[in-house]
């Protein structure tokens, strides 16, 4: 299945032209894409909103890769100037709707929640206004570059329809609703379709292979992977069904990426050059002990997302369910700076990015044979969104 062409392309029926908009489109299983997700899908797709124009939210959140980076040979995002790369792997969009907004979990005793990797954005809303304005991003200059390429955008008319008459004319409330949009998209079903081989199995509708069923078990078990203690698999007291993370914080040790372009960009944007440590979730909550600590992703889709962790070290996913599974058996390298496919030549994993608050709990020696990492990926693959039982 052609993920791009079922999302952005009509098979929801979105519409193609700016004459009129109907009150509701119709998706798949009688659900709808209201007036203002229609506006913040005509946002999300639009290249002419970056300085200078050539990138859009989908650049880097594109259909066709479960709204992912489509670039796989890079291990974190470009910037619409060529030039600038980000410090990190833009991670998907899909199902982002449901993490709840950032907070501190008193029973937990830990940080919940939130947008970006880090947390620094508490909600959808919030996570949409950060982009724009990013020199290495969309490199807008201020709030009101954004809301002026929108007023001579096609689609300019939409925003009364949704927001009522004179809503672009003040910048501030107007920047506001276009993040609203965005987010209304983004909460739409086409950002979170449940229709995996996973959720037919979950339906009864369809039988894994004995080799997905193995690695479900490897996935299941506190005495395996026992990767549902992050990653929950099975469907919530209301009857959600199973999102793949529970939206917590973690440190897994992994480490620097000698390939991260960010390293190379002047100091304007990167004082620290080559010797810059990515903090997570540790520098936006200003608590050392949390320092290193990166969202717990969700799994869905996981096959299409590559590469994998915040720095994009890992290029395949039996290469992440091997250092999850062999981190604390190997030797450690004598360079910090080893790229993924030189460690596994030399048979060693370098120091973690951020030595403190590493898991060492829940995964760095799980005893997995070859056989068993092997089927762990192939339930992994089970949860690509599109599957069409026979």
């Amino acid at each position: 299945m052609n993920y791009r062409l079922t999302v952005a392309a009509g098979i929801f029926g979105l519409m193609a032209s700016h004459s009129a908009f109907t009150e509701e489109l119709t998706l798949p299983g009688g659900k709808h894409l209201s007036k203002k997700a229609q506006l913040g899908q005509k946002l999300f797709f639009d290249t002419n909103l970056s300085t200078p124009p050539g990138q859009s939210c989908g650049s880097c959140h594109d259909p066709a890769t479960a709204f992912s980076d489509p670039n796989k040979n890079q291990p974190t995002s470009n910037g619409v100037l060529k030039t600038l790369k980000g410090n990190r792997n833009a991670p998907t969009a899909a199902y982002a709707a449901f993490t709840p907004p950032f907070h501190y979990d008193t029973s937990l005793r830990l940080f919940v929640g939130g947008q970006f990797l880090d947390g620094r954005a508490s909600t959808l809303k919030d996570q949409a206004k950060g982009p724009f304005l990013n020199p290495v991003e969309m490199a807008n200059p201020d709030k009101q570059t954004v809301v002026n390429k929108v007023r001579e955008a096609e689609y300019a008319w939409m925003f009364d329809a949704v927001f009522g008459p004179g809503s672009l004319d003040n910048t501030r409330k107007a920047y506001d609703r276009i993040a609203a949009a965005i987010a209304a998209f983004e909460r739409s079903p086409v950002f979170a379709r449940f229709d995996s081989k996973y959720d037919y199995y979950l339906k009864g509708k369809v039988r894994l292979t004995p080799q997905e069923m193995r690695g479900l078990v490897v996935f299941e078990s506190e005495e395996k992977g026992n990767c549902a203690a992050c990653h929950p698999s099975r469907p919530s007291a209301n009857g959600t069904p199973p999102l793949f993370t529970d939206h917590t914080y973690d440190n897994l040790g992994v480490p620097k990426n000698p390939d991260n372009p960010f390293y190379a960009l002047p100091p304007k944007l990167n004082p620290d050059g080559p010797a810059f440590v990515d903090l997570g979730l540790g520098k936006q909550v200003g608590k050392f002990w949390e320092n290193g600590k990166l969202k717990v992703p969700t799994l869905r889709n996981i096959a299409l997302t590559a590469p994998y962790m915040h720095n994009g070290y890992f290029s395949t996913l039996r290469s992440v369910v091997d250092f999850y599974n062999t981190r604390d058996v190997r030797p450690t390298c004598w360079n910090e700076l080893v790229t993924e496919a030189e460690a596994q030549r030399l048979g060693c994993w370098p120091a973690p990015e951020v030595g403190q608050n590493v898991n060492g709990d829940e995964l760095g020696n799980l005893r997995l044979s070859d056989r068993e990492v092997d089927d762990l990926v192939a339930f992994l693959r089970t949860l690509t969104d599109g599957y069409r039982p026979e």
